[in-house]
């Protein structure tokens, strides 16, 4: 990665067109955004430290000012954004990407160039997203280098859609069976909210088992963990995910087997009816994924409730041993709740922003709101290591993690 040379005595303005000008000229040839980010961190450092009274938005004004004129470019500032993996709909830039549109339709009514904004009207826009835009321009993001690193996952992406195509679709739920196998896709968000996607990351398919992470982090942070596993335990069972047994204490053996599943389904909001009880949940979950797209499949609700012989056996069973929480009434309604949460509908790159929000701790990256309290967050992910692969979980902490 090539340094920047020090300016010498050059002043602000002078400083700033330079480092506009080495940054279009990086975007027009398409080089390697480790240069624009070396450029403009650099840059901004500088600026700085040559003048400590000016603010940010006055520097980073600075940094996309046109030459000779008191005038910057926002579509360039927006490139350079998207060149580190922010995107424009990203909920902490809604407020600036607003008052650009509010400037682009004013200018519009006087025929001028509404990409080019006035000091006033640039620092205007940015204000609202400050922070995080000086963060990512000063190359603090957590993958710095974001343009080389999705350049390896897109390696690694091309080589095992090219090389793996072993396995089935699920076929115990008769929706399920129609699904295409051939489907590819991937999606990454980091916890400081970059985001890439590759292949069939927007083609929509309901979540199934992965609603057990997520069902229980909402409980427990809801009543607490030591409540919920009053009613579940917390070790691997080395037994099949759909197994009829219970833990040497009479309880299930952890939550993400269908046994504790189940159970957890339960307690939620268990004194509500199931129309709010669904929504509560529905609610919590556009709440992890940042507001982006959670939906329902009625079609695969209704395939699983119509063959769910073996977890009504399972229920049943739970039930005639003293499992279920004191306030439940109906084994038919809670079942239905516990499929229609395994219906909710997302795609990868909506459940990469959900998987980002546990790996920051239970804060969602893209709005910087608290989802999941933080003793359930960590108790989440020690659970899906010690148990979220059923009877696999130690080959897979063995020879996977390990």
């Amino acid at each position: 990665m090539r340094k920047v040379k020090h300016y010498g005595q050059a002043g602000p303005d002078e400083h700033s067109e330079k480092t506009l000008a080495s940054i279009g000229e990086i975007l027009n040839r398409k080089a390697s955004v480790a240069q624009i980010l070396t450029k403009t961190a650099e840059g901004l450092r500088k600026s700085y430290e040559m003048s400590s009274e000016r603010s940010p938005a006055d520097l980073i004004f600075e940094l996309f000012k046109l030459p000779n004129r008191e005038e910057a470019s926002i579509s360039r500032l927006i490139k350079v954004l998207k060149s580190f993996g922010l995107r424009e709909k990203d909920p902490r830039l809604r407020a600036m990407m607003a008052k650009i549109k509010f400037f682009e339709e004013s200018d519009d009514e006087q025929s001028s160039n509404s990409n080019e904004l006035s000091r006033h009207q640039f620092k205007e826009c940015i204000n609202p997203a400050v922070t995080l835009i000086s963060q990512a321009l000063r190359n603090q993001l957590i993958i710095p280098c974001w343009h080389d690193f999705c350049a390896v996952i897109k390696t690694i992406f091309e080589e095992v859609r090219d090389t793996v195509n072993a396995g089935d679709v699920a076929t115990y739920i008769p929706q399920l069976a129609r699904q295409d196998p051939n489907r590819w896709g991937m999606s990454i968000c980091t916890i400081d909210g970059q985001r890439f996607s590759l292949g069939d990351a927007k083609d929509n398919f309901c979540i199934q088992s992965v609603s057990k992470a997520f069902n229980y982090s909402i409980v427990a942070s809801d009543l607490g963990a030591d409540y919920v596993h009053s009613f579940i335990g917390h070790e691997p069972s080395g037994r099949l995910f759909n197994e009829i047994c219970l833990d040497g204490n009479g309880k299930p053996h952890n939550p993400m087997i269908n046994a504790g599943a189940i159970i957890t389904s339960s307690l939620i909001k268990n004194g509500l009816n199931m129309a709010d009880r669904f929504d509560f949940v529905l609610n919590e979950y556009r709440k992890i994924a940042g507001g982006e797209h959670v939906g329902f499949n009625n079609a695969v609700f209704l395939s699983e409730r119509d063959s769910a012989d073996r977890n009504y056996a399972l229920s049943y069973y739970m039930k005639e041993n003293g499992c279920f929480p004191s306030k439940t009434k109906s084994l038919r309604e809670e079942l239905d709740l516990y499929f229609q949460l395994c219906s909710l509908e997302t795609n990868c790159d909506t459940l990469a922003v959900m998987a980002s929000t546990l790996a920051n701790g239970g804060v969602c990256p893209l709005t910087e709101e608290r989802c999941i309290s933080p003793q359930p967050c960590r108790d989440v992910l020690s659970l899906m290591y010690s148990c979220g692969m059923y009877d696999l979980s130690g080959k897979f902490a063995f020879q996977v993690v390990a």
